[in-house]
């Protein structure tokens, strides 16, 4: 026999089912979003997420904590918290409600389903981040507590990732419900569940006032295409290889959003032989970048350069770099001494300096390359390019990042990642670091770890990573923020 909530659950479903099939619902018809990405990697299960599963995890299985349109922490299966003052303990209290089989979230459920996560994630850079939690404890019915190391600003954020969303028996809490179309299989139906069911007060014909929405992943030019056409309302997870497209197609009937983003882009050493055996060698190929020209050709007002791993304006005050890594040369002067660099190297050994540099498919990757070949050929380097998974020197490192945090920055590149060339000096001060309460000392050793990873010349960085969407007039609340990730479900709610 069905539960109140399972019986609630499927005449949800049907709703959703019916409401796309059927017609659009009082408040219009289905919003039709569109991720750009592997129409696979929607469904992906675990904790390695691509952007579209991110957005599917975020709208069927929250976590403790949410992000709203903004980017800003909102309540979730936590519907309130306090911290303590020693900024050490997040004691969350959880909302009144039931798991999709009608059974109790309870903090003992919460916290098993917590300890699991974490254990996945170990092993990968979210973890590392996530390395200042040492205990996990459901103090009552309804409340659990986190324990941290050391103090941690921007935790409340971390803990509002999608791969932080809680399933159990594989399905989440919503506040959506989804469903596959029979016919196109890589289709979605989303539909937002009842507000009982999401801890809330009930409302009468909820939902005649919350609009379906579809969901697909689909690769760049369909997903412009759809745009275009009229297939679809929004475009999430565009990207700087993708970003010539979206200026191609007729847009009369929708807009360009470019994120605030806020990570990693750039180069990162994959390949310690040869040209690049030597820092002082890696060193004379980011010299030679122009980047205040690197990005021109696409048209991207607000791109800020940088020759720093991390912003120097999220060290807590601010680190005291100066705006140049190079700040007594000027371009022509770091241009004649990386081309000696890689002369004295070329002459010494007899070899042509060549390297290969995989970027991601797409127009907006051939544009960049272009520019970055066009600066090493000024100092005798030829660029070639190769396909991904095929052997390279450099791999575009194109990141968007969790949480604003130095720690953030340097957690990318440690070794137990093995991405590519690391530097164990950085992983261990970044290590003791977690420990520390006096947040100067805390500061310290962070800029330090930075500066051990400049230092090593293991990644090329060139700017903040970009970030676009399409958004159709009609669809809101639609918000642009640094974080890449816009939430589904309130773009199904009433904004009246």
């Amino acid at each position: 026999m069905l539960t109140p909530r399972e019986m609630r659950f499927l005449a949800c479903l049907l709703v959703a089912i019916l409401a796309v099939s059927c017609g659009p619902s009082r408040d219009g018809s289905p919003i039709d979003v569109a991720i750009i990405g592997d129409a696979e990697g929607l469904f992906a299960e675990g904790v390695r997420l691509s952007p579209a599963a991110q957005h599917l995890r975020a709208a069927t299985a929250e976590g403790l904590v949410a992000l709203d349109p903004a980017g800003q922490v909102i309540p979730a299966i936590a519907e309130r918290w306090i911290v303590t003052d020693d900024g050490m303990s997040y004691i969350f209290r959880l909302r009144d409600s039931a798991w999709p089989d009608g059974d109790t979230i309870t903090a003992a459920g919460v916290r098993r389903l917590l300890l699991a996560r974490l254990e996945q994630l170990e092993g990968t850079s979210l973890g590392l981040d996530l390395a200042k939690i040492t205990d996990v404890r459901a103090m009552t019915g309804r409340v659990i507590e986190l324990r941290l190391s050391s103090p941690m600003p921007q935790f409340l954020r971390l803990l509002a990732q999608p791969e932080l969303g809680l399933v159990r028996s594989g399905s989440g809490a919503g506040p959506m419900i989804m469903s596959r179309d029979e016919e196109e299989q890589a289709l979605v139906r989303l539909s937002a569940l009842p507000p009982e069911d999401r801890g809330l007060p009930a409302r009468e014909n909820w939902e005649e006032y919350a609009r379906p929405l579809t969901l697909r992943a689909m690769p760049a030019e369909a997903a412009v295409d759809a745009f275009s056409t009229g297939e679809v309302d929004l475009v999430l997870n565009g990207k700087l290889a993708t970003f010539p497209l979206a200026e191609l197609g007729p847009l009369s009937r929708g807009t360009i959003r470019v994120d605030p983003a806020l990570g990693l882009f750039g180069l990162l050493v994959v390949s310690d032989a040869g040209l690049l055996a030597e820092p002082e060698r890696r060193e004379a190929l980011s010299m030679a970048i122009d980047r205040a020209t690197l990005i021109e050709p696409f048209g991207l007002g607000g791109w800020q350069p940088t020759e720093w791993i991390a912003p120097p304006g999220l060290f807590d005050p601010p680190a005291p770099f100066p705006s140049s890594r190079w700040p007594d040369l000027q371009f022509e002067q770091r241009r004649l001494i990386a081309a000696a660099r890689i002369a004295a190297w070329s002459a010494e050994t007899g070899e042509e300096p060549v390297l290969r540099v995989e970027l991601p498919p797409g127009p907006g990757s051939a544009i960049l390359l272009r520019e970055i070949a066009r600066d090493w050929q000024a100092i005798g380097v030829r660029t070639e390019p190769v396909d991904p998974g095929e052997e390279a020197d450099l791999v575009l490192r194109d990141r968007l990042a969790r949480y604003s945090s130095p720690r953030w920055f340097i957690n990318q590149f440690n070794c137990r990642l093995d991405l590519g060339l690391c530097e164990p000096e950085a992983d261990e001060l970044a290590r003791q670091a977690l420990v520390l309460d006096d947040p100067a000392e805390r500061r310290r050793l962070l800029v330090e770890a930075h500066a051990a990873l400049v230092d090593a010349e293991i990644f090329i960085p060139l700017g903040p990573p970009v970030r676009w969407s399409l958004v159709r007039g009609a669809v809101g609340p639609y918000e642009a923020n640094q974080w890449g990730l816009h939430p589904l479900f309130p773009l199904t709610q009433p904004t009246r």
